[in-house]
């Protein structure tokens, strides 16, 4: 996924760019960067690896060194950034966060008009954000070359651009992601997630639209290009990405996880399963467990215990094969909670059922008698085209489909799969009956998506649901 962040100040912005940048660190696998427009009226830079070591411990000897009242940075999933750009639209940072799947196209067209070189490149591709830059480049101002790299891009990109002492913020298409500006006195920030400004005394002034550009200074936000009427928000920001305190759209995220495990109590209820414990994978599934509790009457506890010092969100790694070794190492017994007692654990989503399964065998191993699974939303069956949540190479690396190959052969059309996903047919039951069996769960259910968007309380057409039914 990744993150971002912007300030402008009639001060040193950095620290304040720094603490915002680090509230992003739960969205971030790779790389992180800060950019920053100096008094002398240049532009300063640092990007990290922070694969090994969290961004606090990478960036904090660059914070005597970088010296600026406005400046943007990130936690990047892949690409180094931000990237400092010099074009006849002027010299500015920029820095994006999404997915651009018609990548090789953009990049043939950009040949086409007349550039003549990639300098960045990132496993073995064109870096996105020079790209982003590149098509922004072909128009006569920053504001049209954000709105033609928005028409131009299949996917979903949202790109700040540092530009002096001022930032050029755009949301992405249809607002898959949000961006929302803070202010207090003095200045102005721009931010992925809200409460990320929120320590820094800044408070919430304005969420941007689908296709919204804004211009930020110091005292004011201006709203250059109004936001476009569709909109279709990742439901999966409160699901799991999204930290407890964030809030989007006027939805707070530990909020929403309290109503989708009250949900998922009240869909078990019909069944009077009745379990001795009710816990969530940490962390994401806490809240969504603590809410199931509540509505139940079952009690809560924790019996493991994430080891959070050192270990990162298990999808923090490139490799999957380390991914799943930190989910297992990460997670502690509390084997008087375990033994001879029937568990319900929530846990965020199911993706290729590696971890989850061997959490429910270690749960064996300690003694445990029974394993309910809950996961907090609809069984995957497409991977995201637009923020990479699955990083499935293959959409056979989710265990649902999978399954669906297993049982249909070559004959898995698009009527096939939105058979696969109505929680009411009969292939939708069996499927998650071979998923239950094959990860050794006592039983299965999992969230529907019906009441999935009554948990988020919004309007279902303002919502992206398409890893779960396909549709954009």
């Amino acid at each position: 996924m990744g993150g971002m962040f912007g300030v402008v100040s009639d001060n040193n912005c950095v620290l304040d760019l720094f603490f915002g940048i680090d509230y992003h660190s739960h969205l971030g696998t790779k790389r992180a960067g800060m950019a920053v427009f100096t008094d002398e009226g240049d532009y300063d830079r640092s990007i990290h690896n922070i694969e090994n070591s969290p961004f606090r411990t990478k960036f904090e000897n660059d914070l005597s060194e970088l010296k600026g009242k406005s400046g943007i940075g990130c936690i990047s999933d892949n690409d180094p950034q931000p990237l400092l750009v010099q074009s006849h639209l002027g010299s500015y940072a920029i820095t994006t966060l999404g997915k651009i799947n018609n990548m090789d196209e953009l990049v043939d067209d950009c040949f086409k008009y007349g550039h003549t070189h990639f300098l960045e490149r990132s496993g073995g591709r064109v870096n996105a954000t020079e790209l982003v830059a590149a098509l922004i480049n072909q128009k006569g101002s920053l504001e049209e070359g954000l709105l033609f790299a928005q028409d131009k891009i299949n996917g979903s990109i949202s790109i700040l651009i540092l530009s002096g002492d001022k930032i050029y913020a755009s949301r992405d298409k249809y607002g898959r992601t949000p961006l929302i500006v803070g202010t207090k006195d003095g200045a102005k920030c721009i931010s992925f997630e809200d409460f990320a400004y929120f320590n820094l005394g800044f408070t919430t002034e304005h969420e941007l639209g689908p296709n919204e550009v804004a211009l930020i200074t110091k005292d004011k936000v201006e709203v250059l290009s109004a936001p476009k009427k569709k909109k279709k928000v990742c439901a999966f920001l409160w699901v799991y990405y999204g930290y407890p305190p964030a809030t989007y759209e006027g939805v707070n995220v530990e909020a929403m996880r309290y109503i989708c495990g009250k949900m998922l109590a009240k869909r078990d209820n019909e069944d009077s399963i009745k379990p001795d414990l009710v816990a969530g994978i940490p962390d994401s599934g806490i809240a969504h467990a603590v809410g199931y509790a509540n509505e139940s009457g079952i009690p809560f506890a924790r019996p493991f215990i994430k080891y959070t010092p050192t270990w990162p969100r298990s999808f923090m790694p490139q490799n999957q094969a380390e991914r799943e070794r930190i989910a297992k190492m990460k997670l502690i017994p509390v084997h008087q909670l375990i033994k001879d007692k029937s568990l319900l654990l929530i846990d965020d989503s199911i993706v290729r059922g590696t971890q989850l399964g061997e959490t429910t065998e270690f749960l064996y191993q300690n003694g445990a008698k029974e394993v309910h699974i809950r996961p907090a939303c609809p069984p995957l069956l497409f991977g995201c085209k637009y923020l990479d949540f699955s990083r499935s190479k293959s959409e056979l690396d989710l265990i649902t489909r999978r399954i669906i190959k297993e049982r249909e052969g070559d004959n898995v059309t698009e009527e096939v799969l939105k058979d696969y996903a109505n929680p009411d047919s009969q292939n939708y039951k069996d499927m998650i009956e071979e998923i239950r069996k094959r990860l050794g769960f006592t039983s299965l259910r999992f969230h529907r998506l019906d009441d999935l968007i009554e948990s988020i309380g919004m309007d279902p057409d303002c919502l992206c649901t398409y890893c779960w039914n396909g549709e954009e």
